[in-house]
């Protein structure tokens, strides 16, 4: 039921999607050394012990990326993955500042993205927006000149996000670039609450108004924050396999994604990183199947979140909600 129930992804950072076998053959095509010797050698390195360990590998296979065509090639390989697991739109994230520190210019990283995002929309359909994330780790003032270079291409954007590491980096170190990004029409979504404590869940809502909350699951540490996030249906996107493979979890039974469900929390499922965190959307949605005993009716309460959660329009929503209602009575 999961492989073809319609679905929406609201957390998937596009780096995150480069496959080993595709990370060696843009290094070969761009005559640059191959971050690993082989498949083997880059999967042997995906044992990660906390959000650092995996950022070191992230970019450093990121560093393949060169040309406008390398940035449609990885997006275009995940819009297929969407297409064949009935993701029917997507809602993605990319970390420009990965690659202009690297003296790629910005205009190479978007127009390559949204030439696959276009190209699969016309071809089948594929429903998309794109989110330009800030890291982070990086000071404020780099963040806004980041803003800066993108704001010729804002009609490619639907908003801006914040992520890399979370630890020591509140949320309030952004609020400036977040509110010159409202400004500009721009939404606005953080990552919070993963390694970082509950605190910065209320900061990314207070501080940068955003729309939707990515990780979140440390918001279950503060009751007061737990009864906003219900009262005011605050979304947040959850990734199970990624929060194990960081060891935000130890183990897949002790996540509390569907207790976060049914307290009445506006919860999503994502990949994440999926080349890096051992699968895309529903090999997520089987593993709480697996470990969890997700049950259908759960299941198709998180695809419909998917949609509601999103930046669709309400009229889309309703559309695709109807693909659910759809694809339920034809089973």
């Amino acid at each position: 039921m999961i492989n073809h129930l319609p679905k929406a992804e609201l957390h998937i950072h596009i780096e995150g999607s480069l496959e080993p076998e595709l990370m060696l053959t843009l290094a070969e095509r761009n005559g640059l050394p191959a971050p690993f010797s082989s498949i083997q050698d880059a999967q042997a390195a995906y044992a990660f012990s906390d959000l650092q360990s995996f950022l070191d590998i992230y970019y450093k296979g990121a560093g393949v990326l060169i040309t406008e065509q390398d940035f449609y090639d990885m997006t275009w390989a995940y819009l297929l993955r969407c297409r064949a697991e009935a993701v029917l739109h997507t809602e993605i994230f990319f970390d420009p500042q990965t690659h202009t520190e690297r003296g790629i210019d910005i205009s190479t990283v978007i127009n390559g993205i949204d030439r696959a995002l276009q190209d699969a929309k016309n071809q089948w359909g594929q429903s998309s927006h794109l989110i330009l994330c800030f890291l982070r780790h990086l000071s404020s003032e780099a963040a806004m000149e980041t803003l800066e270079q993108a704001l010729p291409y804002k009609d490619k954007l639907i908003g801006v996000g914040l992520d890399s590491s979370e630890m020591g980096h509140p949320p309030s170190k952004f609020q400036a670039v977040f509110e010159r990004a409202i400004s500009e029409g721009l939404l606005t979504v953080a990552h919070a609450g993963e390694e970082g404590p509950a605190d910065y869940i209320w900061q990314a809502l207070d501080l940068l108004k955003v729309s939707r909350i990515d990780h979140g699951v440390r918001c279950i540490e503060d009751e007061q924050l737990m009864e906003r996030l219900i009262a005011e249906q605050i979304p947040l996107t959850v990734c199970p396999q990624s929060n194990l493979k960081l060891c935000v979890v130890d183990d897949m039974s002790q996540h509390n994604i569907l207790d976060l469900l049914n307290r009445g929390l506006l919860v999503t499922t994502n990949s994440d990183d999926p080349a890096y965190f051992g699968g895309y959307l529903n090999k997520n949605y089987d593993a709480l199947v697996e470990h969890l005993n997700m049950t259908q009716e759960q299941a198709v309460q998180l695809a419909r979140n998917s949609f509601t959660a999103s930046f669709l329009s309400e009229q889309q929503k309703i559309l695709f909600n109807q693909k659910i209602n759809n694809y339920l009575a034809e089973r």
